[in-house]
């Protein structure tokens, strides 16, 4: 056999399913002989979103895992696995590098040298004899601790020559996980028992450790009103009394509960602001619970740190609070949830207007709404372009089970969600997988619509269609005024159409729920749907 029949061997070993590719490279075919399906997109690109959408879904315990040649495969793969990276999604990348020889001759162009910012680990393979030990070190990586993207650069002419079968000794890597020091839980768990208000800022880190049980009996035995992060919406179900949704934003209901707290327990999260979380309000004692020691003091100081894998330090803190006073109907946190549902019948009432609006061109927050109210929300995967329907979808949709929801965007590519959810479509095929676009982002990567009729991906796509870039009007006023920079055109239902999907074009509100049951309808079939809305360009 050869290097890369070795390679697919081993990927065999560790339970692949699909490999993520774009031609050429010789692992393709080697993992084709094996049974591992390969998964061929119009991008590199799009591949690596589908490989970090499968990783998400399938919360790293089955990983994606990609393919593509040297140079310009390479080159092209690097933007999703910077997204990848940016959202702590743990993927494994497999390119082809010219012959080792010439490997570090201008113009080549190496991972070792240019992924170093972008991966937990990047190395490539000097020696025949280490493939197995490279392999070992990548899959342990990706299954220990802090998610991240992982590259192993195969030089073709270990790819291409001979690998003597007997030499392949390879074992399946296990997963390894720890606890928390037991003083320091002894120490979180005496403050969370005396706390007045605690509350709980959750992040995706509940959702690789599958700890969103855990995490619900926690909140519940503290009386604990939960936010989560953007990358953790759907850790906690969202219809909960004690559910605060996403903490994005200082303003709003999430916002008023922190600044009223005197207790924030922070667990699988990196606490690192931007997008996916507000600033945390000074003043509090903050327990901080992360597998990743980087994290630890990175941005606020920690009254107690708590280093380890959150569905262990979960199991710990509900341990050692059992011997300690619990919430009743008199302790002041029984007001919590009283004040929670007062702030959210608020806010609906501010907002049923808007969700339901009959205004033409549609406002998109009446189509997430219907969809919102449509769908089996348990046995369903949403997930959202960056830019505007991100910032509107978070707000609408309410995700009720673990990984209902893909939530990304510390790197904000358009496109990504349709790769990330024609992955999740492969991790769960029996769900119905939704990602919502922009215009804008159609155009980044609307021709893998194609991959998805091609290959029988039958997702869901909404694509909002408002003729203009969100936002960038504002940004660039004299460009969109003089020079009509910020407008876009086409006919996106068309295109998809042409592509191979089912497709249809939406223009009154009160066809919305209509064509979305008619597009649904379609995926059941086993056919890509794809519905343009004509909307609103609304901020």
């Amino acid at each position: 056999m050869t290097g890369s029949d070795a390679v697919a061997q081993i990927l065999k070993r560790e339970g692949t399913e699909y490999l993520f590719c774009f031609p050429t490279t010789p692992i393709i075919e080697a993992c084709a002989r094996v049974g591992i399906r390969p998964i061929i997109t119009r991008t590199e690109r799009t591949l690596i979103n589908m490989a970090d959408g499968y990783s998400r879904v399938s919360n790293g315990n089955r990983l994606g895992i990609c393919a593509v040649q040297y140079g310009p495969g390479l080159e092209n793969a690097f933007g999703g696995i910077a997204q990848a990276y940016a959202d702590s999604s743990p993927i494994l990348v497999l390119p082809l590098t010219e012959y080792q020889t010439f490997a570090d001759t201008k113009p080549a162009f190496g991972a070792v040298e240019h992924f170093r910012g972008i991966t937990k680990w990047v190395g490539m393979v000097n020696r025949r004899d280490r493939l197995p030990q490279f392999m070992r070190r990548a899959f342990t990586l990706l299954r220990t601790g802090h998610g991240a993207p992982v590259v192993v650069e195969i030089p073709r002419e270990l790819a291409t020559g001979e690998y003597p079968s007997n030499e392949l000794d390879y074992e399946p890597v296990p997963a390894m996980r720890t606890m928390a020091d037991p003083d320091s839980i002894e120490s979180a768990a005496d403050l969370l028992a005396a706390a007045r208000r605690p509350c709980i800022i959750a992040g995706q880190g509940v959702l690789y450790a599958t700890a969103a049980r855990e995490l619900t009996h926690l909140a519940e035995t503290l009386g604990a009103p939960v936010a989560t992060t953007l990358m953790a919406k759907s850790a906690f179900p969202e219809t909960h009394p004690l559910s605060l949704g996403v903490a994005n934003r200082s303003e709003g209901i999430p916002g008023r509960v922190l600044e009223r707290s005197d207790v924030i327990l922070a667990i699988g999260a990196s606490l690192s602001e931007g997008l996916m979380l507000a600033p945390l309000p000074p003043n509090k004692q903050l327990i901080h619970s992360t597998v990743n020691e980087y994290d630890i003091s990175k941005t606020y100081p920690p009254a107690v740190p708590l280093l380890g894998d959150a569905k262990l330090v979960a199991g710990q803190l509900l341990d050692a609070l059992r011997d300690r006073p619990s919430d009743s109907d008199e302790s002041p946190r029984a007001s919590i949830r009283r004040e929670i549902e007062a702030d959210r019948q608020s806010e609906l009432e501010r907002w049923l207007p808007v969700f339901t609006s009959d205004d033409q061109p549609i406002r998109p927050y009446r189509i997430m709404w219907d969809l919102n109210n449509l769908v089996d929300r348990d046995n369903t995967i949403v997930t959202h372009d960056s830019g505007m329907p991100r910032s509107q979808f978070v707000f609408t949709y309410q995700a009720t089970a673990p990984r209902g929801y893909i939530g990304w965007g510390n790197s904000t590519q358009l496109g990504t969600g349709l790769g990330l959810a024609m992955g999740a479509k492969l991790a769960e095929p029996e769900k119905l997988v939704v990602n919502v676009m922009g215009d804008a982002a159609f155009g980044m990567a609307g021709m893998d619509i194609e991959s998805a009729a091609r290959l029988r991906i039958p997702t869901l796509t909404i694509i909002l269609n408002n003729s203009i870039m969100g936002g960038h009007d504002r940004v660039m006023p004299v460009a969109t005024e003089s020079y009509g920079s910020a407008y876009l055109s086409g006919d996106y239902a068309a295109v998809a159409a042409d592509l191979g999907a089912y497709s249809e074009k939406v223009s009154k509100p009160g066809d919305v729920i209509p064509a979305l049951r008619r597009g649904i309808g379609s995926t059941k079939e086993g056919i890509p749907a794809v519905l343009e809305f004509i909307t609103a360009h609304e901020q």
